[in-house]
C-alpha cells in the first residue's frame, strides 16, 4: 500500500504571550510571599526554640528557590524554534519540574535527618514560646491564599508547571497546619510534638519531591498523552471530511503540548493535492481544539 508523509507548515498561534505574563505575575507574587515567610519563620523559630517552625521556614526557602526556577523556565520555554531546537523549547518546563522535584526531595531528606536527631534525645527538646504559634497560623493562611491564587492562574493558561507550583503551595499550607498543631502540643506540655511535626513536614516534602521528579522524568522519556486526550484526537481526525479511517495514532508530551503521529485512511483514487488538503485540514482541526504542537500525518489509500 502506498504511503505519503505530509508535514503541514501552518502553525497556529499558541497563547504564549498570555501564559508568559500570567506565569511571571503569579510567580513574582509567590516570590514575595515566600521571601517574607522564610525570613519571619526562621528568625522567630530560632528565638522561640521551635524546630517545626524552622523546618517550615526552610520549606518556604525551597519554595523561593523553586519560584526562581519557574521564572527561568518560563522565560526559556517560550523561545521560538531555532537551528538546534526545531520543535521549540517547550521541555524547559518539564526540566524545571524535574529540578523542582530534586530540590524538594533533598530538602525533605534534610528535614527528616534533623527531626530524627532531635527525637533521639528528647531531654534536650526545649519548650516553644507562644509567638511561634502566631507565626505558624499567619503562614498557614498566607500559603492557602497563595495556593488559590496560583491555581486559578495556572488553570486559566493550562500550564502543568504552574499547576505543580500551585499544589506545592497547598502542600506548604498543609505543612504549616501540621507545624501549628505541633507547636500547640508543645505548649500544652508535650515537647515531643514539635520535632514530630518537623518530621511530618519532612515526609510531606520528600513525597512531593519524589512525585514531581518522577512525573517529569516520565515526560522527558516521551510519555504519551492521556487516554482521554488520545481518544479526543482520534475523534477529531475521524470527523475530518475525506478521512475514512484512523489508525496507528502515537503521541508524546512536549512540555504542556503534545506531538501527534497518525495514519489517515483516504480514498485511493483522489489526487495527491486532494490528499494533502485533507491532511492540512485534519492537522489544523487538532491543533486548534487541543494543546497539540504539531501533527505528523501519514496518508494510507484505501
Amino acid at each position: 500500500m502506498a504511503e505519503l508523509d505530509l508535514i503541514p507548515h501552518d502553525d497556529p498561534e499558541q497563547d504564549t504571550p498570555e501564559r508568559h505574563k500570567v506565569a511571571q505575575r503569579s510567580t513574582l507574587v509567590s516570590v514575595v510571599v515566600n521571601l517574607v515567610l522564610t525570613t519571619v519563620q526562621v528568625f522567630v523559630g530560632v528565638l522561640a526554640h521551635s524546630q517545626a517552625l524552622i523546618a517550615d521556614g526552610i520549606h518556604s526557602l525551597s519554595d523561593l528557590i523553586a519560584d526562581f526556577v519557574v521564572l527561568i523556565a518560563n522565560k526559556h520555554s517560550h523561545k521560538e524554534a531555532d537551528d538546534d531546537h526545531h520543535y521549540g523549547h517547550h521541555r524547559y518546563e518539564t526540566a524545571a519540574s524535574l529540578v523542582l522535584g530534586a530540590l524538594l526531595l533533598s530538602v525533605g531528606v534534610g528535614m527528616l535527618w534533623g527531626a530524627v536527631n532531635k527525637l533521639s534525645d528528647p531531654d534536650v527538646i526545649p519548650k516553644v514560646k507562644p509567638i511561634a504559634l502566631w507565626v505558624a497560623v499567619i503562614a498557614l493562611v498566607s500559603k492557602e491564599l497563595l495556593f488559590r491564587y496560583m491555581l486559578a492562574a495556572a488553570e486559566r493558561v493550562r500550564s502543568s508547571m504552574l499547576v505543580a507550583n500551585a499544589w506545592h503551595a497547598r502542600q506548604d499550607a498543609a505543612s504549616s497546619l501540621v507545624v501549628a498543631l505541633g507547636i500547640i502540643g508543645n505548649l500544652l506540655g508535650f515537647p515531643l510534638l514539635d520535632p514530630v511535626a518537623a518530621l511530618i513536614v519532612g515526609l510531606m516534602v520528600t513525597k512531593m519531591g519524589w512525585d514531581f521528579g518522577w512525573d517529569a522524568l516520565n515526560d522527558l522519556m516521551d510519555r504519551s498523552a492521556s487516554q482521554d486526550q488520545i481518544d479526543e484526537i482520534i475523534a477529531i481526525l475521524r470527523e475530518t471530511p475525506g478521512v475514512q479511517g484512523v489508525h496507528d495514532v502515537r503521541t508524546r508530551k512536549m512540555g504542556d503540548m503534545i506531538m501527534v503521529d497518525a495514519h489517515l485512511e483516504v480514498d485511493g483514487l483522489i489526487s495527491v493535492k486532494q490528499g494533502h488538503d485533507i491532511a492540512v485540514v485534519a492537522r489544523e482541526r487538532v491543533v486548534q481544539k487541543l494543546p497539540v504542537l504539531d501533527v505528523m500525518v501519514h496518508l494510507d489509500p484505501v
